[in-house]
C-alpha cells in the first residue's frame, strides 16, 4: 500500500528534498517577482473595472472621475511600497506586518494583523481564481456552466504545484505572469501611438451603449460617497503588496536589498499598467454597469439578460488591437492564465504567515514543520480548502465575493505602519550618530504618512462596503482571532502543567508498590507472553484479569488455568450487562483508591494484523480500553503484541521497500546507503 501511494505522490510533487538543499529553493528577483507579486499585478485586469462599475451608478458623466481616482491610487501605492520597504529591512525574518505590529504594538495587535492577513490571502484565492474562471467563461460555454467545479479544480491544481516547492511554482508561474505584463505595456504603448501619433479613433465594443444611470444628478454628500466608494473599489489593486515583506526569507541573499528592490519593480509596474488601462478606457469610451441587462442600452434597448460583460481590458484590447488578432489573443490568454496564477501570492504568504504563528503557539504545530519539497505543505493544504469552502458558497462570483476584499489587508497595512513609527522611536531614543538618526527620521516620515493615509482608506472601506459585504470579512477576523487566543491559552496551559519543577514534587517520589493486572480473555500465545512479561517486571503484587461475559466461556478459561498450573491468581469479574471496558475501569480505580500511592500497570495482550482489511475482522476491545485507561490517573499502560503471520508479511515488505525507490524519488541510491555515504564524506 505504501508503495502504490508513494509513486502518484512522487509523480505529481516530485522526489523529497533533503533538509539541507533549503538553500536551494531560494528565489532570484525574476522569479521573486512572478510568486509575491502576481496578485497585485494581475489586479490591474480588474480593478480598473470596479472603478467603472461604481461610477456607472451616476451615469457616464462620472467617469470623468476616474483619472482622478486612478491618481489617488497611485499616490497610495506608492505610499504603500515606500512604507513596505521599510520594513523589509528592519524586519527581514518573514514575519511581516505581524511581527512589525507583535514587536511594537503588543500581541493583541499582531494577532489582529494575522487574523486580518489570513482572511484576505483565503479572498485572495476566491477572488483571483472566480475572476479568472469568469474570463475564461466568455470564451468556454462550458466554464460558464460549471464555475464552481471549474474553480475548485484550478485551486487543486495550483495546490499540487505549489505542494512541489516555492521555487518550482515559480519558474511555472513566470512566464506567464511576464508575458501578461508585457501584454498590457504593448497594448498602452501601441494605444497611444494609435491615439496620439496617428490619430485613429479607436473605440471599445461598448462605446455606443447608453447607461442608464441608478440615481441621476447626484451631488455633495452622495458624489462624495460615490466617488469614495469607488475609489476604494480601485484599491484592490493593492492587494497583495504586502506579501513580499512576508516573505524575505525565501530571497536570495542579500535577502532584504532583494526583496526591497522586488518591491519597487512591482509598485512601479502595477501603477504604471492602471493608469495605462484607465486612460485607454477612457479613450476608447468603454461602459461598464453594475447590472448590464438593465442599466445598458443600445438603440434604446436595454441588452437583456443574455449579454455578456467582459472586462475593461478585454474592451480596450479589442480596440487597440482588434478582435481575434494575434496580440488579442495572446492577451486575453495571459489575462484570464494569470489571474489563476494571482491566487500563487496567497500560497506563498499563507504558509509562511501559518508557520510563523505555529511557532508562537498560536496555530497547531503541524503548520511549522516542512513538507517533502521543503514547502510548508500543511499550510498549503489548509488554505486550498478554506478557498475551495468560500469558492463553494459564494458560487464563484467574483462580484459578490470582491466585496469582502482590501478590509484585511488595509488592517494589516495601517497597524504595521504604525507599528514602524513606534519602531523608529523607539530606535531614535538610543541612537547617538547623527547620520543614522537622519535615516531614522525620514523613515519614521515615511511610516507616518503612511499610517495615517491607509488608516483613512481603512475608513473609507469600512464605510462604503460595509453593508456590501466587508461586514463577513470582519467576522472571519474575528473567528481567526478567537481561535488563535484559544488555541494559545491551550498551548500555554499545557506547557505550564507539564513543566519539571525545580524543587521536590510528588512525579520524582517513587510509588510504594507496583500493582500489575494482566487482562486476559482466553489462554493462547498473545495470553503467555503477556504473563511472562509480567514475571519479567517483579511486580509487588501480580493478578490476571477477565471479565465474565459468557458463563460458559468463563468456566472453561476456569479450567485451563487450572489444568495448566498457571502460577498467577486469576480474578473473574461480573459483568451482568455483557460490558468490558466499565468493569475493567472500575475494579483498576478501585484498586488506587484503596492505595493511593500505589502505582498500578495494567498488561494488555494483543495481536497484530498486516492487513487493514484484518483490523475490520476484530472488536479492538484492547485499543477502546487503552483509550479509557489514558484518562485514569495513576495507571501505566502496557501493551504486548503478537505479530501474526500476516504482520511478519507486511513487515518483509517494507523491508523490501527501503531498498526499493519510487521513480524520481532519489537518484543516489537506496536512503541507508546515502546516508552512511554522507557520513563518510562527512567524516
Amino acid at each position: 500500500m505504501s508503495k502504490l501511494t508513494d509513486v502518484p505522490k512522487r509523480i505529481l510533487i516530485g522526489r523529497a528534498l533533503r533538509s539541507d538543499r533549503l538553500g536551494e529553493t531560494l528565489l532570484p528577483k525574476r522569479i521573486a517577482l512572478p510568486v509575491f507579486a502576481s496578485d497585485p499585478l494581475s489586479s490591474v485586469a480588474y480593478a480598473p473595472g470596479e472603478v467603472l462599475l461604481v461610477l456607472s451608478i451616476a451615469g457616464v458623466t462620472a467617469y470623468h472621475f476616474s483619472p482622478w481616482i486612478a491618481v489617488a491610487v497611485v499616490v497610495l501605492m506608492f505610499t504603500v511600497v515606500a512604507s513596505y520597504r521599510q520594513n523589509v529591512h528592519a524586519y527581514p525574518s518573514g514575519g511581516g506586518d505581524y511581527e512589525v505590529a507583535n514587536t511594537n504594538l503588543g500581541p493583541k495587535a499582531g494577532l489582529t494583523v494575522a487574523s486580518a492577513l489570513l482572511v484576505d490571502y483565503v479572498l485572495t484565492v476566491a477572488v483571483s481564481i472566480s475572476s479568472g474562471i469568469e474570463n475564461l467563461g466568455s470564451a468556454v460555454p462550458f466554464v460558464v456552466e460549471h464555475k464552481v467545479l471549474c474553480a475548485i479544480g484550478v485551486i487543486v491544481l495550483l495546490t499540487l504545484m505549489n505542494l512541489r516547492g516555492v521555487k518550482e511554482s515559480g519558474s511555472l508561474f513566470a512566464i506567464p505572469t511576464y508575458v501578461f505584463v508585457a501584454g498590457v505595456f504593448t497594448m498602452i504603448a501601441w494605444g497611444a501611438f494609435r491615439g496620439l501619433v496617428m490619430g485613429d479613433s479607436m473605440r471599445a465594443p461598448t462605446a455606443d451603449y447608453v447607461i442608464k444611470p441608478e440615481h441621476q444628478g447626484l451631488a455633495g454628500f452622495a458624489l462624495v460617497f460615490l466617488l469614495l466608494r469607488a475609489f476604494s473599489s480601485g484599491c484592490a489593486a493593492l492587494t497583495g503588496v504586502e506579501a513580499i515583506s512576508n516573505g524575505v526569507p525565501a530571497f536570495r541573499k542579500p535577502k532584504s536589498k532583494n526583496a526591497a528592490t522586488t518591491l519597487a519593480m512591482m509598485g512601479l509596474l502595477a501603477v504604471t499598467m492602471f493608469c495605462g488601462i484607465i486612460a485607454l478606457a477612457a479613450a476608447t469610451d468603454v461602459r461598464m454597469a453594475e447590472n448590464p441587462a438593465k442599466d445598458l442600452f443600445h438603440n434604446g434597448v436595454p441588452l437583456g439578460g443574455d449579454y455578456v460583460q467582459n472586462p475593461v481590458i478585454s474592451q480596450v484590447a479589442e480596440a487597440v488591437f482588434g478582435k481575434g488578432s494575434f496580440f488579442f489573443i495572446i492577451l486575453a490568454a495571459a489575462t484570464a492564465l494569470v489571474l489563476f496564477l494571482a491566487a500563487n501570492t496567497a500560497y506563498n504568504g499563507f504558509p509562511l504567515l501559518g508557520s510563523i504563528l505555529a511557532q508562537d503557539r498560536y496555530l497547531p504545530r503541524q503548520l511549522h514543520t516542512r513538507g517533502d519539497r521543503l514547502a510548508f505543505s500543511n499550510g498549503i493544504v489548509l488554505l486550498a480548502g478554506a478557498a475551495a469552502l468560500l469558492v463553494g458558497i459564494y458560487g464563484a462570483d467574483s462580484t459578490r465575493l470582491i466585496q469582502l476584499y482590501i478590509v484585511g489587508v488595509f488592517v494589516s497595512f495601517t497597524l504595521s505602519q504604525t507599528g514602524m513609527v513606534r519602531h523608529w522611536n523607539r530606535h531614535l531614543a538610543t541612537e547617538k550618530d547623527q547620520a543614522k538618526r537622519r535615516h531614522m527620521v525620514r523613515s519614521r516620515a515615511i511610516n507616518a504618512f503612511g499610517a495615517f493615509f491607509t488608516g483613512l482608506v481603512l475608513v473609507v472601506v469600512l464605510l462604503t462596503k460595509f453593508t456590501h459585504g466587508a461586514w463577513v470579512a470582519l467576522l472571519g477576523m474575528v473567528i481567526f482571532y478567537a481561535t488563535m487566543t484559544a488555541i494559545r491559552k491551550h498551548y500555554d496551559r499545557v506547557a505550564a502543567e507539564i513543566a519539571a519543577p525545580e524543587g521536590p514534587s510528588d512525579d520524582l517520589v517513587r510509588p510504594s508498590r507496583v500493582h500489575s493486572v494482566v487482562l486476559i480473555s482466553k489462554i493462547h500465545r498473545p495470553t503467555l507472553r503477556a504473563l511472562a512479561y509480567a514475571k519479567l517486571m517483579r511486580s509487588d503484587s501480580l493478578e490476571a484479569l477477565s471479565v465474565n461475559v459468557d458463563p460458559t466461556e468463563t468456566k472453561a478459561l476456569r479450567e485451563e488455568w487450572e489444568r495448566r498450573g498457571i502460577d498467577v491468581p486469576l480474578k473473574i469479574l461480573d459483568s451482568p450487562y455483557r460490558e468490558i471496558t466499565r468493569p475493567i475501569i472500575e475494579y483498576v480505580k478501585s484498586l488506587r483508591k484503596e492505595s493511593p500511592r500505589d502505582a498500578v500497570s495494567v498488561i494488555i495482550p494483543e495481536y497484530v494484523v498486516g492487513h487493514w482489511y484484518e483490523h475490520l475482522l476484530h472488536n479492538q476491545s484492547a485499543l477502546r480500553l487503552k483509550g479509557r485507561l489514558l484518562f485514569t490517573p495513576g495507571i501505566m499502560v502496557t501493551s504486548v503484541p503478537y505479530q501474526l503471520q500476516s504482520s511478519e508479511a507486511a513487515k518483509r515488505r517494507a523491508r523490501r521497500q527501503q531498498d526499493w525507490n519510487a521513480p524520481g524519488s532519489v537518484r543516489r541510491g537506496p536512503a541507508h546507503v546515502r546516508s552512511k555515504e554522507s557520513s563518510e564524506h562527512k567524516s
